[in-house]
C-alpha cells in the first residue's frame, strides 16, 4: 500500500569533466537509494543531472559527493549550494574531505567549507592558467597546432547544401558539434 510518504534517501551526486572519463571510483561502495550522474564542467551550475537531484532532495535526506571540486569550483556556487540545501534541511556528505554538512548551525562547518571550497577554487585557477602557459609556449615551438579536425569543412559545406539541412541535422549526421557547424559555414 503506498501512503504518498516517501522515505528518507541517500543520494550520490557523480560528475566528470568529459564524456570519456570514468566515473568509477566516485562513491565506490557507497549505499545510495538514487544517482545523479552529469558528464559537464563544474565551472558552471547548469548541469541537467544536478538540477534534477536539487529538485528531487526532500528535508531529511542526504546528497552524497566524492568531493567538494565534484559538485562545485567556484566558491561563490558551492556556498550557494550547500547554504541553500542546509535551509532545506538536506544534509550534505564530502567523502574525499571527510565533511558532513547538516541544517544545523555550525561555524566550524562554515569555515571548513569556505576554506576547503577556497582551495579547489585556487587548484582549478592554477591548473588553468599552467594550461594556458603550456600551450603558448608549445605554440611557439611550433609543436601545437591544436586539435585535429575529425571532418574537414569541404565535407560540412557539401553537406549543408543539400535541400533543407539545417545546422543541428547536418552536425547530427556527421557526428561534430553544432559549432563545428557554424565555424565551417563561417569560413
Amino acid at each position: 500500500m503506498n501512503t504518498g510518504v516517501r522515505i528518507l534517501a541517500n543520494v550520490g551526486y557523480i560528475r566528470v569533466s568529459s564524456v570519456d572519463q570514468n566515473t568509477a571510483r566516485q562513491l565506490d561502495g557507497v549505499a545510495l537509494d538514487r544517482i545523479f550522474e552529469d558528464k559537464a564542467s563544474g565551472a558552471t551550475t547548469d548541469r541537467p543531472k544536478l538540477k534534477e537531484m536539487l529538485e528531487y532532495v526532500r528535508e531529511g535526506d542526504t546528497i552524497h559527493v566524492h568531493s567538494i571540486d565534484r559538485l562545485a569550483r567556484s566558491l561563490a556556487d558551492l556556498l550557494d549550494l550547500v547554504s541553500s540545501l542546509k535551509a532545506r534541511g538536506v544534509s550534505l556528505n564530502f567523502h574525499k574531505e571527510c565533511l558532513l554538512f547538516t541544517s544545523e548551525v555550525n561555524h566550524t562547518q562554515d569555515l571548513m567549507l569556505a576554506m576547503m571550497g577556497a582551495v579547489a577554487q585556487f587548484e582549478r585557477a592554477i591548473s588553468k592558467e599552467r594550461q594556458r602557459e603550456g600551450v603558448a609556449k608549445a605554440k611557439e615551438r611550433g609543436a601545437y597546432k591544436g586539435r585535429v579536425k575529425s571532418i574537414d569543412d569541404e565535407t560540412i559545406r557539401a553537406a549543408m547544401a543539400e535541400e533543407g539541412a539545417s545546422f543541428r541535422k547536418v552536425a547530427k549526421a556527421l557526428g561534430v558539434s553544432l559549432s563545428s557547424v557554424q565555424r565551417a559555414m563561417k569560413n
